[in-house]
Order: C-alpha cells, then structure tokens, then sequence
C-alpha cells in the first residue's frame, strides 16, 4: 500500500542553481507542515562529474579517464574538481551555506580520494595487480563524490533555512558493507518519519552489483525509481530543467 509521500529527483543543471529549486519547488510558499514528506534525490552539480569521469557528450578525460591510462595529470585532474567544488560553494554563500564547513567536506573527501589513487598507483606499480581488479571501483568512488557534495550542501542549507532537512548520504564512504541495492536503501530509510523530516538522498548509491557498473551514467534516475519503489510513495517527480524537447535546448534555445 502506498504512502503519502513523494520521491523527487532534481537533475544537476537545476542543483547548481539551488537557490531557484529552493524557491520554486522545495519551500516555495509551503507553510512549515507542508514541507514534509518529500524525499529528494540530488544528482551532482553541473558538469562535476564529467570532470571526475569523463566528458559525457565528446569524451575528453576526468580524473578518471586519465588515472585509468596511467597518466599522471590526473592529479591536476582532481585539483581541478577541487576548486570547482569550491566555486559551487562560494556561489551559495548568499544562501546561508557554512563555507568553513562546506570547503572542509571537499577538502576532506579530496584529499582522502588523492590518497587512494596514489595507493592504487603504487599496487600498479608491482606488476601484479590487473587493471580490471580496481579501475570498476575506482569509477564508482570517483562517481560517488559528486553526489555527497551536492547533498551536504543543500542539507546545510535548507537547514539554515530552518528546514529539518537529513543527509541521506548512501554513498559508502569508508563503510565496507556490502548490501544489494534493496538492502541498502531499506537500511537507509527504515524508521524514518517523513511527516517531520526531509530527507535529502545522494543520486549514487553504494551496493554489491556497482551502480555505475550496472547502470553507468544515469544512475540517479535508477537510485530515484529505486527510492520510490522501496519506501512506497505516492508519487516521483522529476524537475528538469527544461521541458520535454525533441533536440539539445542548449543548441536550439
């Protein structure tokens, strides 16, 4: 039997200009009870992860794709992603967003991502260690970073905002549980009372299959239909930034 929430994804175009999805479509002119029971997946911001996989429309190589062929300019790569993120952050500033707290989130999970690819280059260097042993998961730690931003950051926020917003933050980090896709969105959600908390849920979940070995790029699609179905909602919506089109509305205006 269905609940009465809602499952809401919002794509990494609208993210980046969270401030409007804040007025429009998540406080609006919602009195303070009728904030809740909406569950909102968050995809990463604009452009965050072709830079920490690779460019989706003409390939040109992220982090990813450069520490997948040896090539040691990843580093500059993920210093790259780094002040991004950090741009994001200050674009936020009038938002309310806790920029001491926010750059230590990305410091933080930079740096330790650093540390584990220079680990990963280190095993390569012994000759032993195949390829296909840790570039599939080396993918899905890159992939993952995106998401744990854009959901830090706008828990913070809403909260400023005086929202009782939660990091759902399904990525894994550092938790070397393994659980299926269903175990670990149950285990996420169970005992959650939607009517007094909103819960803001990273786009990429960590489970046994990979999501990003399953399902690749689109994989926050899979994660809200996933979310929806599990916790029986009343509804998913999807806000897109631009409405249904039959070509690229950035080409044709």
């Amino acid at each position: 039997m269905a609940n009465i929430h809602t499952v809401e994804k919002i794509g990494g175009t609208s993210m980046s200009r969270f401030g409007e999805v804040m007025a429009n479509v998540i406080i609006g002119k919602r009195r303070p009870e009728e904030l809740y029971q909406r569950i909102f997946i968050v995809s990463a911001y604009s452009g965050i992860t072709n830079m920490l996989l690779e460019n989706k429309k003409d390939g040109t190589p992220g982090v990813y794709g450069k520490f997948a062929c040896a090539n040691k300019a990843w580093k500059d790569s993920l210093e790259q992603v780094r002040e991004r993120m950090i741009a994001y952050n200050r674009s936020f500033a009038d938002l309310g967003l806790d920029q001491d707290a926010a750059d230590a989130y990305v410091n933080k999970r930079i740096n330790e991502i650093h540390e584990c690819l220079d680990d990963l280059t280190s095993l390569r260097s012994f000759g032993h260690f195949n390829l296909d042993s840790y570039l599939p998961q080396t993918r899905e730690l890159l992939s993952a970073v995106g998401e744990a931003h854009s959901a830090y950051n706008s828990t913070l926020i809403l909260q400023k905002h005086g929202v009782n917003a939660k990091l759902f933050d399904l990525t894994g980090w550092k938790d070397d549980a393994i659980l299926s896709f269903d175990e670990a969105v149950r285990k996420a959600f169970d005992g959650v009372d939607f009517s007094t908390c909103m819960p803001i849920v990273t786009g990429y979940v960590k489970y046994d299959e990979g999501i990003m070995t399953r399902f690749d790029r689109g994989y926050s699609e899979i994660t809200f239909s996933k979310v929806a179905v599990i916790t029986q909602a009343r509804e998913g919506i999807i806000h897109k930034e631009y409405h249904l089109c039959t070509g690229d509305p950035v080409l044709i205006g």
